[in-house]
């Protein structure tokens, strides 16, 4: 098994752990965008995570226009897709806030520190790949 399907693997029992996860009251709306944003999520891990690669962002809290809409560490939408290549399907939570759906590629929010971070990377490295 190479790096980014062992990363996969990893994930996939991470995604499963934190699904199992239960809250009561006042929590009405749970997001995991590892469940729902599973396909783009797999993608990013298989074209950031490979045998070349010395570092793999991971973030925790996804905010409601980064992760929570591309299923990607600090996932800014126009970089994650025009810039780093996910393409991944974009399901929806079971339970959405009508205030805080996914939109997925279609959002037309930014994500404010994705946007900082990816575009640091573009400026920095040129491509994803380097």
């Amino acid at each position: 098994m190479d790096r980014a399907e062992t990363l996969v693997a990893i994930v996939r029992a991470l995604r499963d752990d934190v699904d199992a996860l239960t809250f009561g009251s006042p929590v009405h709306f749970v997001y995991n965008p590892l469940v729902y944003a599973w396909d783009a999520h797999c993608d990013y891990l298989r074209i950031q995570g490979t045998e070349k690669g010395r570092t793999l962002l991971l973030g925790m809290n996804p905010g409601p226009f980064g992760m929570a809409q591309t299923g990607v560490p600090f996932g800014e939408v126009a970089h994650v897709r025009d810039w780093l290549g996910v393409q991944g399907e974009i399901g929806k939570p079971s339970r959405e806030h009508p205030k805080r759906l996914v939109l997925g590629w279609e959002s037309p929010r930014s994500e404010v520190s994705g946007r900082r971070l990816w575009g640091w990377a573009a400026e920095r490295y040129g491509t994803a790949e380097a």
